[in-house]
């Protein structure tokens, strides 16, 4: 079939009427799991039934707006038919409406040239356009609104994108010919697979799970398990250097997933690099917990998480204090402990920190903050009351929203559609790999810091009784940030070094919240950059200076001032466990 035809509609008829038969007993097992498994209330994260609704109410009360809203719609549909009027005669015309650079779902021959596509083509986008500008000229909406209907408005449209149709497919549509419809009886295998995966909602597969195996080829740096409790597993690794500098070093990673996103392959793994530059490398692997576990308060990742590790640390190596780097909420938690040790006058337990993609100011947290209003933290807490926690698979929900287009839809097509197996890939693998949230933790979390932003407000922030201001802390800091962080963006993390009272550098790297950070330097990939700390995020990066590659090597000659001489290389005793150890094998 030419790359740009539409399938015979005679074939593909038949090809359809084959299918259906086979589909049958697929479709009625699938609609059974479901409906075995509808949860009690709608998880409505977004609360878009209430921005939507204020939305239609503010049209309804200005009539003229409405029509006008209209009128703009079927002027852009008049053009949009006369041009593929022009098209249909052979006459050349530019395209009215085109992909935003970087866009791959439309890469297919055909949306181009077969008149059907590209009439498809152009009245989605025009449609979606025209959304968002309706949305954005809201005037009347209270700004948080608007932004959060802005976000919902995108998700729309990438949910009713024609690519992910299987009739307004051309990839799809040739590959039904092709394999004479099996792609899609293997579609919806695939699909059931998911459901049964995810006890009756759709999990949908991101990669070959059984191509990973913890401790074989993914968090397999060699160590130790040797302490445990309730919350956590502290591992050491084992040394690779025969000398290693004296000061050890503790990572406290989130615990929003595992914590081997760290420790990928061995080519990629963060923690295997610092071992061979010769620093004695401390994890902290949560655990996923469970109901039993919904009382956990932040102030105990502290207590139970980096105090405990600073106990054992001191007791492996003899030394009290440590050098420390905190990922993401990780990272928050690191701060909050810097503050807590500032105010209990034992602020050498940490010589240095670093912040891997850290909000400590959430004010402009990005697409996140959607999720926290007050509404939508209630709504948390209301599917938390049953089990004291909150699902992982709920929150990983969450996060795919914010990356739909790749992490949702892209999936759809591949594994549903096409019938296609995701290929093996060790972040995917470690992206799905969510955990639970305890209720306490969350609660308190989204509050304070998300909806009041009172971290960065001096002592309105409280651990353990003890009130926290991050303006006191003279620990030397390095925060590293990703240029395209969808997560922390970048300007938002940027306040950090601004907070604390000490020495800070500042790094932006390129890519993601994961990709930038994820970057070892024989990749040669990205790049980073570096300046003198401003108030202003715009004038740190108009002044500052671009290096090509990792910022690893940046970092190690930014702690070197901090690691301390060198000395004999520490072997982890047996302990309790060979690393990866056990909690981070404990799945949803």
């Amino acid at each position: 079939m030419p790359p740009d035809a539409f399938p015979d509609p005679a074939e593909l008829g038949r090809i359809l009427g084959h299918v259906s038969v086979r589909a049958l007993p697929l479709l009625q097992k699938a609609f059974l799991v479901q409906m075995k498994n509808l949860p009690d209330t709608p998880f409505d994260p977004l609360g878009a039934a209430q921005a939507l609704g204020q939305y239609w109410q503010s049209l309804i009360q200005d009539p003229q707006k409405l029509a006008d809203l209209q009128s703009a719609y079927m002027k852009n549909w008049s053009a949009l038919m006369e041009n593929t009027a022009t098209r249909a005669r052979g006459e050349a015309t530019d395209a009215m409406f085109a992909p935003m650079r970087g866009d791959k779902r439309f890469t297919d021959k055909a949306w181009e040239h077969n008149p059907y596509f590209n009439f498809l083509k152009q009245s989605y986008l025009m449609t979606a356009d025209w959304m968002q500008k309706s949305v954005h000229n809201a005037d009347d909406l209270d700004p948080q609104i608007r932004a959060r209907l802005d976000f919902i408005t995108r998700q729309y449209a990438q949910a009713f994108s024609p690519t992910n149709f299987w009739m307004t497919n051309p990839d799809v549509l040739k590959e039904t010919v092709n394999t004479n419809g099996e792609n899609l009886i293997k579609g919806l295998e695939n699909f059931l697979e998911d459901l049964e995966r995810g006890g009756g909602q759709l999990k949908i597969s991101m990669t070959d799970y059984k191509a990973f195996k913890l401790g074989k080829n993914i968090a397999c740096t060699p160590g130790r398990v040797i302490a445990r409790n309730e919350i956590m597993e502290l591992i050491q690794y084992a040394p690779s250097t025969d000398k290693v500098h004296k000061t050890p070093l503790l990572i406290v990673p989130p615990w929003i997933n595992k914590y081997y996103i760290l420790d990928l392959k061995p080519e990629n793994s963060l923690v295997k690099w610092l071992v061979d530059q010769g620093h004695t490398v401390f994890m902290i692997s949560w655990v996923n917990p469970d109901q039993s576990l919904g009382h956990v308060r932040f102030e105990d990742y502290m207590q139970s998480g980096i105090f405990a590790a600073l106990d054992e640390i001191e007791k492996a190596t003899n030394e009290d204090s440590v050098n420390a780097i905190g990922y993401c909420i990780g990272g928050t938690l690191l701060a909050m402990t810097l503050a807590y040790l500032e105010a209990k006058k034992k602020s050498n337990k940490i010589k240095s920190a670093t912040f891997l993609t850290t909000l400590l100011d959430f004010e402009e947290a990005g697409e996140l903050k959607f999720f926290t209003s007050e509404e939508q933290i209630e709504l948390i807490e209301k599917t938390m009351i049953k089990n004291g926690i909150l699902d992982g698979r709920q929150l990983a929900q969450t996060f795919a929203m914010l990356r739909a287009s790749d992490l949702i839809w892209s999936f759809v097509i591949n594994n549903y559609m096409m019938g296609r197996e995701p290929f093996a890939f060790d972040l995917l693998y470690w992206n799905d790999d969510s955990t639970n949230l305890p209720a306490a933790m969350l609660g308190f979390y989204l509050r304070q810091m998300y909806r009041d932003n009172n971290l960065t407000k001096a002592g309105k922030v409280k651990l353990d009784g003890v009130a926290l201001d991050l303006s006191k802390v003279k620990t030397p800091s390095y925060f590293l940030s990703t240029k395209d962080d969808h997560i922390a963006p970048w300007r938002a993390t940027f306040s950090g070094p601004n907070l604390f009272g000490g020495k800070s550098e500042f790094v932006l790297s390129g890519s993601g919240h994961i990709a930038g950070v994820i970057n070892p330097p024989h990749k040669h990939k990205y790049f980073y950059k570096t300046g003198k700390i401003t108030k202003k995020p715009e004038d740190w990066l108009e002044n500052s200076t671009q290096q090509d590659g990792s910022w690893w090597p940046h970092w190690q000659d930014w702690a070197k001032d901090f690691a301390g001489p060198k000395v004999k290389a520490r072997t982890p005793k047996d302990g309790l466990a060979p690393a990866p150890g056990e909690y981070v094998r404990k799945m949803l």
